[in-house]
């Protein structure tokens, strides 16, 4: 059993030309068609995005069925944050606070999934991020994520994905954090690599942002960013694709809890 995730920090649908087009952004994740979308910088009720609640908008014009949505940020007129869209049934959610002291808010948009392969149900915990701006913020936000009760300590989950825009230039979070907690990084440009595939700018891909942990009964086969000329220009970032396969041992491990 397979099933992509894709992350995209979409920019509030403005791209680097300036101009709101939400429709690019549709074009752009109907292309890649993921079983889950995890999206930062999702306006909800702003002038800049036309008052638009962007979350439901693409979760309609791409026909998923279900949708997360966790406001972050508050403007003077609107406001904006993560939001998950899905195939798959959300069993449940929660925003988990990632603010550090007076900066901007942040937080962790945490969605379980119960994904079943006609015989029994994969539970998959999935964590939707945009971390902060500065190395020690982004510390403390990770420090705080994997500290919460449902990464350190979870229930019933067979596996645990945590992705987003990190703005993790040096790449430090996989060895510093994600590593000694049993993550691998499905991101990286090569096996061991402490560089992520390169996602922004979108025009001129330097920085690998764009990074998809995880742990549990996964393997990843196969991961990449945008190849789409459009995505260039739809958002100053690039999306990034990860396919993943539900292992032989997690398979086996499904079929003791049957499907009532």
């Amino acid at each position: 059993m397979y099933l992509r995730l894709l992350t995209y920090n979409i920019h509030k649908a403005i791209g680097v030309d300036g101009k709101f087009a939400p429709e690019r952004i549709v074009e752009i994740l109907r292309h890649h068609d993921a079983d889950i979308v995890l999206l930062q910088e999702v306006d909800r009720g702003a002038p800049r995005s036309n008052h638009l609640d962007l979350a439901s908008l693409l979760a309609r014009e791409l026909r998923y069925r279900y949708r997360a949505v966790s406001m972050n940020v508050s403007l003077k007129k609107g406001r904006y944050g993560n939001a998950t869209l899905s195939h798959f049934p959300i069993g449940r959610q929660h925003n988990l606070d990632l603010t550090i002291k007076w900066r901007k808010r942040r937080g962790a948009q945490h969605t379980r999934f119960h994904i079943s392969n006609g015989e029994a149900l994969f539970n998959l915990d999935v964590y939707n991020v945009h971390l902060g701006l500065s190395a020690g913020e982004r510390d403390r936000q990770i420090e705080r994520l994997l500290d919460s009760p449902s990464v350190a300590h979870p229930r019933n989950s067979d596996a645990c994905i945590i992705a987003g825009d990190t703005n993790d230039w040096r790449g430090v979070l996989k060895r510093r954090h994600f590593e000694p907690q049993g993550f691998q990084c499905a991101t990286d440009r090569r096996p061991r690599s402490r560089w992520s595939i390169k996602s922004f700018p979108s025009y001129a891909p330097a920085g690998g942002l764009d990074k998809v942990f995880y742990r549990g009964g996964l393997r990843r086969t196969h991961a990449y960013r945008s190849r789409l000329k459009l995505a260039r220009v739809a958002s100053d970032h690039l999306p990034v694709v990860v396919d993943f396969e539900i292992t032989p041992a997690s398979e086996s491990q499904l079929r003791r809890v049957r499907i009532q």
